[in-house]
């Protein structure tokens, strides 16, 4: 039993606003990055893939492997699942040519496959229970298909259900306000929508990356991948550094 279960801490940080904030510049920091090397370095996204699959496996190797509570890892690990997730949706629905709704099906299927093997596996998805090496591997196995998800949806929203980077925004932003608004005015399970704002900010940040990336005539604002990159790193790492965050208490499991 690791040290952070005996003290009745999880191996995952306490949902507050920081956390919600890290996590969107992290899932745009995701596709910025993604896009950078499977584009502008031209390395295409099977070889993208392959690079950020490695990069996820070493992260959640050694995050799973720490004995106590580290932001930096832990928020290092999730930049990998942004990563690989954009590019595994890209291309499955790209290169495969299974398109942006057939992928976000597929996608789906497995996210909600490994929420039902999880809960029947350890009795709860409560991520507040995350503090043992099974506990984790089914919380980062359900995250990457989370962030793979949510390229998809985004991509499928904003192009291909004629949305644009402007209405799909405002679409996804309204879902997480109204999770936020049920969570504070509603006794519906915390566990239940603490899943729909964490899937709901992979799309945000697809879209809200596209929007900075892409050439005006598509819409977007047309800055260089690799330097909004650099800004949301920046952005990011004044969050961790500067705004405490605490393991969640296992006792709020069931919440």
């Amino acid at each position: 039993m690791s040290a952070l279960r005996e003290n009745g801490l999880s191996k995952v940080p306490e949902v507050t606003l920081i956390f919600w904030l890290i996590k969107i510049a992290a899932t745009t920091l995701g596709e910025t990055a993604g896009d950078a090397v499977t584009m502008s370095l031209h390395w295409g996204y099977l070889w993208g893939t392959a690079l950020f699959g490695f990069m996820f496996v070493v992260m959640v190797i050694a995050q799973t492997r720490a004995t106590s509570w580290h932001p930096a890892l832990y928020w290092l690990t999730i930049v990998a699942t942004t990563t690989v997730g954009t590019t595994i949706a890209d291309f499955v629905d790209r290169s495969l040519g299974i398109g942006y709704a057939g992928g976000s099906s597929i996608l789906l299927f497995l996210l909600l496959l490994s929420l039902f093997l999880w809960h029947r596996m350890m009795g709860t998805v409560a991520v507040t229970s995350v503090s043992t090496p099974r506990s984790e591997a089914f919380y980062w196995t359900t995250i990457m298909f989370s962030q793979t998800l949510g390229t998809a949806l985004g991509d499928w929203t904003a192009d291909t259900a004629g949305l644009g980077y402007t209405g799909a925004l405002l679409l996804f932003g309204s879902v997480l306000l109204i999770a936020a608004v049920l969570y504070a005015t509603t006794h519906l399970s915390r566990t239940l929508l603490f899943w729909l704002a964490f899937v709901m900010t992979r799309p945000l940040g697809a879209v809200l990356g596209d929007f900075l990336d892409k050439p005006l005539k598509m819409g977007g604002l047309d800055l260089s991948r690799f330097g909004a990159s650099a800004v949301l790193i920046g952005c990011m790492l004044a969050l961790i550094l500067f705004f405490e965050q605490r393991p969640a208490s296992l006792a709020q499991e069931k919440s």
